[in-house]
């Protein structure tokens, strides 16, 4: 054990090489149970060990920002949030969704509301954080404007305003995952994932092999964000038509409108498809990811840029999922398995309109209990020029299929042909 100044305060490092077996057992987390004091709050303090009943931290990918404020005396590093007025602009569930161990393992499905249902354990001490927070705002993009003026879309005056401002219910969300329900999602064993874990992140969370009793990982990545248009109830309602695009960060194309991929049309036509939907009764839905470059990072992606680019001949279609693997060593690392978590805890059954052509998502989507009405692919007039190479070669794989899926036709299988979006 050792000692460390921060600002006037000393503060007690305990190692956690190996598991501490004496102390406070912390409060127990039985994932599944439909009652939030019987499920158990997520506790990932860093005030009060023996409160811990997590591996790793709230804000996960910040922590290393939270430790320079901290050092740098900014932070106390025991500072506890005050959750006065920050509960949800609109309030989503519970479904029943939420209490079935096998639909929801990535996310705490109560995680906007821990300061309604954890009053009394926070009182009595407990540093109970959310890892949901909705809010209420508008956007704007230059491209709905110019759906206004070519008719695709109507300015109503409550969902679409003047000058193009698109109101919208927006979710952040926090990854919250259940290692024993991860572990069955991706067919491993829970020791072997624990163990890639502990190894690929460097040693950085040794809790994950010597607290076997702690099943709950806030893993140091990015989250998601989810946007709402139109009725909140219209998104749960059977008899009224629901939208959703579900969409991976693209930095370069979705903020700065790079044209090599068809990212940020993409995303606005799944807008736009809310919209229309929105306005004819029911809702729309834009699930947000924060995995870039399939997850493989951003310099990674641009490293395949170059590769695509140089090699015999150019950029050609034939090689393009080729170029990836080369620089990677894998073409995809974002396991759509995960993502329809955030559908189920929106309570969603049914999509009317899935605005995608990615094969793997349709499957984990449809796999996971939801049905998916229609698919619907982006117009060729929104695909730029230097993106063709792209469209061409996951056509060529296989990658869209114009409707639904053969039933004979597994996520499995089509990971193994690299149908990536």
């Amino acid at each position: 054990m050792s000692t460390h100044k921060t600002g006037l305060k000393s503060k007690h490092i305990v190692l956690t090489s190996h598991p501490v077996r004496f102390g406070q057992k912390p409060l127990p987390v039985q994932w599944g149970e439909a009652d939030p004091f019987k499920r158990g709050a997520i506790i990932g303090t860093l005030t009060n060990s023996a409160h811990r009943n997590v591996i790793g931290t709230h804000s996960g990918s910040y922590g290393v920002y939270r430790a320079l404020a901290v050092a740098s005396g900014q932070l106390q590093s025991d500072h506890r949030a005050d959750l006065t007025n920050t509960s949800p602009a609109e309030h989503i569930g519970p479904h029943p969704s939420w209490s079935d161990p096998d639909r929801i393992v990535s996310l705490d499905p109560f995680g906007a509301i821990v300061g309604e249902v954890y009053t009394d354990l926070y009182q009595q001490g407990y540093d109970i954080r959310p890892t949901i927070a909705v809010t209420k705002a508008h956007i704007n993009m230059p491209e709905l404007q110019e759906a206004i003026i070519k008719g695709r879309i109507q300015v109503d005056g409550k969902i679409l305003k003047p000058g193009g401002d698109l109101v919208v219910t927006k979710a952040a969300i926090e990854p919250v995952w259940y290692l024993p329900g991860i572990a069955r999602r991706l067919g491993v064993s829970e020791a072997d994932l624990r163990r890639a874990l502990f190894e690929q992140t460097g040693g950085m969370f040794p809790e994950l092999v010597t607290r076997s009793d702690l099943h709950v990982f806030l893993p140091p990545i990015g989250g998601l964000t989810v946007y709402m248009v139109g009725d909140i109830a219209a998104i749960t309602a059977p008899d009224r038509p629901l939208a959703v695009r579900v969409h991976d960060e693209c930095n370069g194309s979705d903020v700065f409108g790079s044209d090599i991929c068809t990212c940020r049309p993409y995303l606005v036509h799944g807008i736009e498809a809310c919209i229309q939907t929105a306005q004819e009764g029911g809702a729309g839905v834009i699930v947000y990811l924060r995995k870039e470059g399939r997850a493989l990072g951003e310099v990674t992606k641009f490293l395949v840029y170059n590769a695509r680019k140089r090699q015999a001949g150019g950029d050609r279609a034939d090689a393009y999922f080729a170029r990836t693997e080369c620089v990677a060593g894998v073409q995809d690392m974002r396991f759509q398995e995960l993502m329809p978590d955030v559908l189920h805890w929106l309570g969603i059954t049914r999509i009317d309109r899935f605005i995608s052509m990615s094969n793997m998502k349709y499957n984990a989507i449809t796999q996971s209990g939801i049905e998916i009405v229609e698919r619907v692919p982006i117009p060729e007039d929104l695909i730029p020029a230097d993106a063709k190479v792209e469209i061409e070669a996951k056509k060529a794989a296989g990658y869209y299929t114009n409707g639904t899926v053969p039933d004979e036709v597994t996520l499995a299988e089509i990971k193994g042909r690299s149908l990536v979006e």
